[in-house]
């Protein structure tokens, strides 16, 4: 990993010292100093991990530069494996006993578990004055994603979504490319994953979960269900609406997070969608989803189409296109983008094109720009209040979807204004001791 200075500047001193933790409060990085004491730079965190396999696992191996202090997975396989790679870790199988048990002596938390536990355990962490790092998408409903970037405000903690391609040289190449206005004023963005999360019925009856997965605290804050082998763990809970968002869910915060950046977009003002019939119970094979953006900061309107699993189009903007992807519509061109590559249309007037000069430098990783915010105080790209913002867009299409309606949007107040029924969808009630409103978890 790459090595960080070691000047020995703690993010407290940082924030109390330097002129730039002004504009660090501006950006929404840094609100108070109230969060547990970071180390000095050469120092190592002490991390505690909210799931151990699969992509906590990966989240794992980002961070293990630090010291893995806390671990815990609800799942005994996973967890007895993580043990033997770090046997000095405490371990549990409930976050909120670890993060309630630990106290100062952690740092901060990594969140690396199925959507439905995002928030609560975030929310859990940040309360507790702890750093932290969450896996897309950064909730499961529109309101937590509020509440989550308004605790790690008022908390003053670092924080970074797990959005991994952000942290990619080309998503900077374009982004730098859209913002030098190579393409003209950008009003029509496209994008799509050829990926189907969803289909299915709830199978009947129920059987006894195996001896090794703690089955009612894997539900966690959904309603309680009977356990069914191979239905939800570890990896089909995706196309459930009780623990998961579908294609749109998982891959939009990915992809639709290039035009929120080189777009610097926020807030829709309305958001419709398509698809099949809508089943009570799990994500939809396809979607459309169609968002309308304002004006901001002298940029004119946009309006950005998301499609996914069947209803992806062979031709975006009269280009044929692969099966996932980023278009840009302009005035002056058009410009595909995906994590590894990009290219410009027409084809002939961008021939010999010389990209503008680097001005987004190169990243010295996800993980590591968490870390190096979580000892000095520095901005990271995907905090919380930016990721929070992409995650109410995202999760807002299929509550569009789910109602059948197009939404006139009052981000503000987290209303569908002229469709009052959307309240029962943009939040959720939760079981007894998983809340995330604050004044229902006191």
């Amino acid at each position: 990993m790459t090595q960080l200075p070691k000047n020995g500047t703690t993010r407290r001193d940082f924030v109390k010292s330097t002129s730039a933790g002004a504009a660090l409060l501006t950006a929404g990085v840094w609100t108070s100093t109230s969060a547990a004491n970071s180390k000095a730079v050469n120092e190592k965190l002490n991390i505690a991990c909210v799931g151990t396999a699969n992509r906590a696992g990966d989240d794992i191996n980002g961070v293990v530069s630090e010291n893995i202090a806390a671990i815990c997975d609800i799942d005994e396989r996973y967890l007895d494996q993580a043990k033997k790679r770090f046997p000095n870790a405490r371990s549990y199988f409930d976050y909120r006993e670890m993060i309630d048990a630990e106290g100062d002596k952690i740092d901060a938390v990594v969140v690396g578990t199925a959507d439905h536990h995002h928030a609560p355990a975030s929310i859990r962490a940040i309360r507790a004055g702890k750093h932290c790092y969450c896996e897309k998408p950064l909730t499961h409903t529109v309101e937590e994603a509020r509440l989550v970037a308004e605790a790690a405000k008022q908390h003053g903690v670092a924080t970074q979504m797990g959005t991994q391609i952000h942290a990619e040289d080309n998503y900077r190449r374009v982004v730098e490319i859209v913002q030098a206005g190579v393409l003209g004023d950008i009003s029509e963005v496209h994008v799509w994953v050829g990926k189907g999360w969803g289909g299915g019925d709830r199978p009947a009856g129920g059987q006894e979960p195996p001896a090794y997965l703690h089955w009612d605290l894997w539900l966690g804050p959904a309603p309680v269900r009977p356990f069914f082998e191979g239905r939800y763990h570890p990896a089909n809970w995706r196309r459930w609406w009780d623990f998961g968002q579908g294609t749109l869910g998982d891959m939009a915060c990915h992809f639709m997070d290039l035009p929120f950046w080189a777009l610097k977009l926020r807030h829709p003002t309305t958001c419709e969608a398509e698809g099949p019939e809508v089943h009570p119970e799990t994500c939809p094979l396809g979607l459309i989803v169609r968002y309308e953006f304002p004006e901001r900061e002298g940029l004119p309107p946009v309006k950005l189409t998301w499609y996914d699993g069947n209803l992806i189009p062979k031709q975006v903007a009269g280009e044929r296109v692969p099966g996932n992807g980023v278009m840009f519509v302009g005035t002056e061109g058009k410009m595909y983008a995906n994590y590894g590559s990009y290219r410009l249309f027409p084809t002939e007037k961008f021939k010999g094109f010389e990209p503008p000069p680097q001005s987004i430098p190169k990243s010295i990783g996800h993980h590591n720009e968490w870390i190096q915010a979580c000892k000095t105080g520095s901005p990271t790209l995907c905090n919380f209040d930016y990721s929070g913002a992409l995650t109410e867009a995202v999760l807002l299409g299929n509550v569009a979807y789910r109602l059948g309606k197009k939404l006139d949007w009052d981000a503000e107040n987290l209303k569908a204004t002229n469709c009052p029924e959307a309240d029962a969808l943009i939040r959720k009630e939760y079981r007894a001791g998983w809340e995330v409103r604050q004044e229902a978890a006191v």
